[in-house]
């Protein structure tokens, strides 16, 4: 029941803040032009207000994608002391919301503006375009603007070092991979896991799920759907399952836990995860794409006076993704931190190609 009042609770807030970034966005249409031009000081350093970051589905909360990007937003502040801002998504909400929420940041002097998300490319190739002056970046989407950062990771990597992992790790011969919504980004993370257990050991089979076609009908956001899709490969043997899927991860996670069978996180180390300690030691380890680290640079780099622009990787080699070893189980599977340090070794070095698709 505590749960289900949380998450009540959870939807409320995010209902109000949806509410109240709208009345801002109101407010600040109503001014006069020459108030919205001395909002665009912060490029003269008159400025307190930095960054500020949009989150996608899920919301803060997600132990997962929109947490990591919230890690990079708290470390900016405490370095840079100046005023940041993070606002939630409505529930089934449109590309003009999302124009409205980023174009109420700009007005208010925010500086640089992050989109987390894919979802956020249309609204921010349309934002970017009035707003020249302020920085903007968008995270997983490629979106051309002299002013705008596109971060992009190479969750295929990360992922390939997860299928690694579970090969060695099972014990069944299958494993499973479950995925939020079906679309190249996250067949990204499919391509990287599949070919990281085939490399490892052809004789392990893996059950591939995707949660829904489109993002609007919960992938990311519905942990019980995670949940069922979880328990349906487990009923199918497999004894270590990856999910690349928001916050319906965590219904995976508690599904494997349960069992007493393995989990893998994704984006965050969610063996770290507060909201997931009960479930941890049952989280081998997770694929881990730095979100926060990218927002954070671009911060920086505005910060500097050296905004960071265009398409901006983060891959293995610097560091942009990678793979966890918090849980102490890691170092005990034979063979696995050595097999994963070789498959590191060979994607940096170039002799292993990871694919895409």
């Amino acid at each position: 029941m505590g749960n289900f009042t949380m998450r009540r609770i959870s939807k409320l807030t995010r209902v109000a803040v949806g509410v109240a970034s709208l009345a801002l966005a109101a407010t600040a249409c109503g001014g006069t032009s020459d108030e919205a031009g001395s909002a665009g000081g912060s490029e003269t350093g008159g400025s307190e207000k930095g960054l500020a970051i949009a989150y996608d589905i899920g919301g803060k909360g997600d132990q997962s994608f929109n947490d990591a990007a919230y890690s990079g937003l708290e470390k900016a502040k405490k370095e840079f002391g100046y005023e940041t801002a993070d606002i939630e998504p409505t529930e089934g909400e449109t590309d003009a919301d999302k124009v409205q929420r980023l174009t109420s940041l700009a007005k208010q002097g925010y500086n640089p503006i992050v989109g987390v998300g894919f979802a956020y490319g249309p609204a921010m190739e349309e934002v970017s375009k009035k707003y020249p002056k302020v920085n903007f970046g968008i995270v997983d989407s490629v979106v051309e603007g002299d002013n705008v950062a596109s971060l992009v990771f190479a969750e295929n990597e990360a992922s390939y070092l997860a299928g690694v992992a579970a090969a060695k790790a099972t014990k069944t011969n299958t494993v499973g991979f479950v995925g939020g919504v079906d679309i190249p980004l996250i067949h990204k993370f499919e391509a990287g896991f599949k070919q990281g257990v085939e490399d490892t050991n052809s004789k392990v089979k893996v059950l591939s799920q995707y949660l829904t076609q489109t993002a609007e009908e919960g992938g990311f956001s519905s942990p019980d759907k995670g949940k069922a899709a979880a328990e349906a490969q487990l009923e199918k043997n497999a004894d270590v399952i990856y999910q690349a899927a928001g916050l319906s991860g965590q219904g995976v996670i508690e599904a494997a836990a349960t069992k007493k069978k393995w989990a893998i996180g994704v984006d965050s180390d969610q063996y770290e995860q507060q909201a997931l300690a009960k479930y941890k030691d049952y989280i081998l380890t997770s694929a881990l794409k730095d979100v926060g680290g990218a927002v954070y640079a671009l911060a920086k780099s505005v910060e500097d006076g050296k905004p960071l622009t265009g398409v901006q990787t983060f891959d293995l080699k610097v560091n942009g993704v990678g793979l966890a070893e918090s849980n102490p189980e890691f170092a005990k599977i034979s063979g696995l931190t050595d097999a994963v340090n070789k498959a590191k070794e060979g994607i940096i070095g170039g002799s292993i190609k990871v694919k895409t698709e």
